[in-house]
């Protein structure tokens, strides 16, 4: 596995819920922001075929150049498709619509579940030639809101997966699918996949459904859910608009700090994983 700063290896977090609008884009795009500003080099994956987190941090339709899309037919190697952000230490290979037509233009490869893992191994062997400074300590994947070959290949290539859930009255739906979904490519395709962790987002304090929501998903989930909840925040929903990620768009709002916490969170989180 290649080494950052000679300590540890790159570390692939897919961000993925079968069920949509719960807030995977938002979280990539903030979460890697805030992995970035307290010092981590961070490569996000954009493989939902609208684009939303390519546009979020800041690539234009017309700036992508080569994408996922390229990667994962076999066109570019993954190490091609990187492009910088306005954040330093923060990089997205982009995705466009191109990626619709993935499914067909791979149909009669038996492999085509592991085009991605293939596709990290090359770069993780281009990064041992990389200066430690510029060599990726994660990964985020932020996967299409269904079960297709996209979010096949994420969950195959990742070594754990980050699970956003909405506080709202239908949060728990598709939950137990996504752990039965989990727990079958454990044991077919990437046996040491796990859950690293869940994340409430749009939580809002003020409502009893918003408490009751986070008191169930505690109780089936249980030390899995991350403290930090990310709040219902108006400036949080603004920022993509604007190409940024709400660290840039608006850093002293309540969104920006819980992204800061939870980052923070998920670090301390790695290190007792990895002293177990």
């Amino acid at each position: 596995m290649t080494q950052q700063g000679g300590s540890r290896g790159l570390r692939v977090l897919a961000i993925t819920n079968q069920k949509g609008g719960v807030g995977k884009t938002t979280t990539t795009i903030n979460l890697g922001t805030a992995l970035a500003a307290i010092g981590e080099r961070v490569l996000v994956m954009d493989l939902d075929p609208q684009g939303n987190a390519s546009t979020g941090l800041g690539i234009v339709p017309q700036n992508r150049e080569r994408t996922s899309f390229d990667v994962l037919a076999g066109h570019a190697a993954l190490s091609a498709g990187i492009q910088q952000t306005a954040v330093p230490g923060l990089y997205v290979v982009p995705a466009n619509a191109d990626l619709v037509g993935l499914e067909s233009e791979l149909m009669d490869d038996q492999h085509r579940a592991f085009r991605l893992r293939d596709a990290l191994v090359q770069l993780q062997a281009a990064m041992n030639a990389w200066p430690d400074n510029q060599r990726f300590s994660y990964m985020l994947i932020d996967c299409p809101p269904s079960l297709n070959l996209l979010t096949l290949n994420a969950l195959t290539a990742a070594q754990a997966v980050l699970v956003p859930v909405q506080c709202e009255f239908f949060a728990l739906e598709g939950i137990s699918q996504l752990k039965e979904t989990i727990d079958q490519i454990r044991a077919t395709l990437n046996p040491g996949l796990e859950i690293q962790g869940v994340v409430l987002t749009m939580h809002d304090a003020r409502t009893h459904l918003s408490r009751e929501v986070a008191d169930n998903v505690r109780a089936f989930f249980g030390q899995k859910v991350y403290e930090t909840m990310i709040p219902r925040n108006t400036r949080v929903a603004e920022a993509p608009s604007h190409g940024k990620p709400i660290l840039l768009y608006d850093y002293d709002c309540a969104g920006s700090q819980a992204y800061i916490r939870l980052a923070t969170e998920i670090i301390e989180r790695e290190r007792r994983y990895k002293a177990a």
